[in-house]
């Protein structure tokens, strides 16, 4: 069977031009600086009323009483705290007001709340000037973030680290 050659195909024709992306001054998740401030403010906002959601729960249904929450997989399975054990108890604690207590739980997500305060009350700062929050860090940094959390959930397991246990 003998096939004519499709004109698509054929190495000297016309291909159509492809569609330019539209133009934008900013990356796709920033809000541009001319949005009004509510929209540039709303994801900031809602990440606050979904915390303060989370926050409510926790303080509301205590999880020192068994059977509200999954049991940690990993204490439940070998017996030995992961780096989020104790993290709803200190929640907890938080809410309650009991910013000592909550240290006592889980120091590391007690530090991690503070951390995400900051960093809250920045973006919301920037973003009520139309300014980008762009958190880059170098590998370093995370390398250096990896070794604490690991370093923490070794210590706590061990008798020295007894007070870093929930």
């Amino acid at each position: 069977m003998d096939h004519a050659p499709n004109p698509r195909n054929a190495p000297d024709a016309p291909h159509p031009p492809a569609a330019a992306p539209p133009y934008t001054s900013y990356a796709p998740y920033e809000v541009p600086r001319s949005a009004s401030r509510t929209r540039r403010l709303l994801t900031p906002l809602a990440i606050l009323a979904g915390v303060a959601a989370a926050f409510s729960y926790v303080g509301l249904v205590d999880p020192n009483e068994s059977g509200h929450y999954p049991p940690c997989p990993l204490y439940s399975l070998t017996g030995l705290y992961c780096p989020g054990c104790g993290g709803l108890r200190g929640a907890h604690a938080l809410a309650h007001g009991d910013p000592l207590t909550s240290l006592g739980d889980n120091a590391l997500a007690f530090a991690g709340y503070g951390i995400f305060a900051v960093v809250w009350v920045i973006w919301v700062v920037r973003a009520g000037k139309g300014l980008p929050l762009r958190i880059t860090q170098r590998p370093l940094w995370w390398w250096t973030l990896g070794v604490v959390v690991v370093a923490f959930s070794v210590i706590r397991n061990l008798p020295f680290g007894a007070s870093l246990a929930p």
